[in-house]
């Protein structure tokens, strides 16, 4: 099981990014998103809507402290795993992380607690760029699942049949 920990969630600003962070969790494999910081009913009504279309289990909750998500995740045996810029490059850690089924990815919203850094077992970059939250989580997922992302989404209502030129969204056969 992989669960994203998206820490610092604030309203307005991060109410877009946030959804996206689901968003690319959910399409690129991981079960499902802990959000902290505001509690937030239209972003969890966001996923909920996508689900409800596009099919799928994945699942969001609210926690206002991050540290009892980490403890939580960490007493069931998952693997805490931190995509952080400060991190050593994923690349030469991902063979150990893959090693393991459940774990707790945690991505950051506002300043990054330096506590997160000695609660992970790992602190791990894409890129030791600035970048988005958003395509450090795709990239990890992308490499975690071995470039299989094509997921096949149970009780979805739509879908996209895949053409070169337009859009082709169907009522699924399911």
């Amino acid at each position: 099981m992989i669960v994203i920990l998206r820490l610092g969630h604030r309203l307005p600003r991060d109410e877009r990014i946030s959804t996206h962070v689901a968003l690319a969790g959910r399409a690129f494999g991981a079960d499902g998103i802990v959000y902290s910081g505001q509690h937030d009913s239209g972003l969890e009504k966001s996923v909920s809507r996508i689900n409800e279309q596009w099919g799928g289990n994945f699942w969001i909750r609210y926690e206002k402290k991050y540290e009892e998500v980490v403890n939580e995740y960490k007493k069931k045996g998952f693997l805490i795993v931190h995509l952080t810029m400060y991190g050593i490059q994923f690349q030469n850690e991902i063979d150990q992380i893959k090693k393991n089924k459940d774990i707790l990815l945690i991505v950051g919203g506002q300043a990054v607690p330096s506590e997160i850094f000695e609660l992970s077992d790992f602190n791990i970059s894409v890129t030791n760029q600035p970048h988005s939250e958003v395509s450090a989580l795709g990239v990890f997922l992308y490499e975690y699942f071995d470039g299989k992302i094509d997921v096949k989404f149970e009780n979805r209502k739509i879908e996209i049949n895949p053409s070169k030129k337009g859009k082709q969204v169907v009522k699924s056969k399911d």
